[in-house]
């Protein structure tokens, strides 16, 4: 993974903050936010059973494509709960560590 990559969540999840703060109606992400916490959860795990799905059949691109849905998913959620990508991040470098 290139520093680009890992630049890019930090760009993806600032958008992210921005749409939470603005409560736009017209951000899919503003309005997954109002949906509240049982739809995020479910918009999660739905992506990770797509994830799951798309693995045991073997088309790369649509394992990128909910890998990808994914991630956002989770950046979505987190962030609505005063979480941060870094904060994942550190716990899996204190586990790293031990």
């Amino acid at each position: 993974m290139s520093a680009a990559n890992l630049d890019f969540l930090g760009q993806l999840e600032s958008v992210i903050q921005q749409r939470l703060r603005a409560g736009d109606d017209g951000s899919y992400t503003a309005r997954l936010a109002a949906a509240g916490d049982k739809r995020m959860a479910q918009k999660v795990g739905e992506e990770a059973v797509e994830l799951a799905l798309a693995t045991v059949s073997g088309d790369r691109t649509e394992q990128l494509d909910e890998a990808a849905d994914l991630v956002y998913h989770l950046l979505v959620l987190l962030n609505t709960r005063g979480l941060s990508l870094a904060d994942v991040c550190a716990v899996l470098e204190r586990r790293h560590a031990s």
